[in-house]
């Protein structure tokens, strides 16, 4: 247990600069974009040069570069991601009231990848190169094609246009109605989640495939062991290191992707409030949601790393 908390620390250890890396990249991304803050802020009027100085000058923006960074990076520490230029409101607020959904379009995408790549990606495996394995390859192969929006696309005129079995955007609370929630959730989480699916698929089933060609799965089959029960309890569990390394790259994919799926849905989350913001030339609040999307990709990868050590008896001994 001690090696598995150094181990812990360690990851943990390793965020502050990898932190402090992102925050300065966006930072400096930012500042050197063509949006003038101060001109995003008199947006819809027409201010005179003496105007626009002193609100640089009230927002440090006429400080040197380093002075800027260390104000900016004190004022994330104290939860401070700036004000909108639009609604004159904290970007904290929009980022707490948007964030919710796109956690929740997140997870779902990412829980219906892990369950369509572990069935099909076993079973495919354990009937390979038979039927089942040749069409679950053949529809993997369509899957890592298609790209999200595509399907997001065909999902609204087939599903929701066509037959009327979805709404074709919106959002209901699931407060309000868990039905009504799942309904508007269901066709962005599936358009979100596919090409994630099709391609933890191929690597399931080539990690369970290497897995059932070793000695230790032929012995327990051969002493009269259920061949799924050695599925489920040894050649799974020992086939999943592989597949979580590529999840955790895949998370960033599935936080990205929903910029672009809240956009098709109407989905008022962390990615239809980017558009919006860089539509309106409001440069904080874009600042605010990649910073948040960034934190959270990072935070999601250190869980992967904990599952790493919970699935991987090996990892912890080394």
């Amino acid at each position: 247990m001690t090696a598995v908390v150094r181990i812990l620390l360690r990851r943990v250890a390793l965020l502050v600069p990898l932190m402090l890396g992102i925050v300065l990249f966006v930072f400096l991304v930012m500042r050197f974009s063509d949006v003038d803050p101060a001109s995003a802020f008199f947006q819809g009027s027409n201010p005179t040069p003496q105007q626009l100085h002193d609100f640089r000058e009230r927002g440090g923006l006429l400080d040197p570069l380093p002075v800027r960074y260390v104000h900016f990076v004190g004022g994330l520490l104290h939860g401070n991601l700036g004000t909108s230029a639009l609604t004159r409101a904290p970007v904290v607020d929009q980022v707490t009231t948007a964030l919710p959904l796109t956690l929740q379009l997140t997870f779902l995408g990412l829980g219906v990848a892990v369950v369509l790549a572990l069935s099909g990606g076993v079973t495919a495996a354990v009937y390979r190169d038979r039927i089942p394995d040749q069409a679950i390859r053949v529809v993997s192969l369509i899957g890592v094609a298609a790209p999200g929006f595509w399907l997001a696309l065909l999902m609204i005129q087939y599903l929701a246009v066509d037959r009327g079995w979805f709404p074709t955007g919106g959002y209901i609370n699931p407060a309000d109605s868990v039905t009504g929630w799942l309904k508007t959730m269901a066709l962005p989480a599936f358009a979100l989640s596919l090409p994630v699916a099709a391609q933890l698929t191929r690597i399931v089933r080539t990690s369970v495939v290497e897995e059932l060609d070793k000695d230790y799965v032929r012995t327990a089959i051969g002493s009269g062991l259920p061949p799924l029960v050695v599925v489920g309890r040894n050649v799974l569990r020992n086939a999943l290191v592989n597949p979580l390394t590529v999840l955790g790259l895949r998370v960033g994919y599935l936080l990205g992707g929903a910029v672009v799926i809240e956009t098709i849905f109407s989905l008022p989350g962390m990615g239809k409030l980017m558009i919006d913001a860089v539509q309106n030339g409001d440069p904080a609040v874009v600042q605010g949601v990649v910073l948040t999307t960034a934190t959270g990709f990072v935070v999601v990868n250190l869980l992967i790393d904990i599952l790493y050590l919970l699935v991987n008896p090996r990892l912890r001994a080394a």
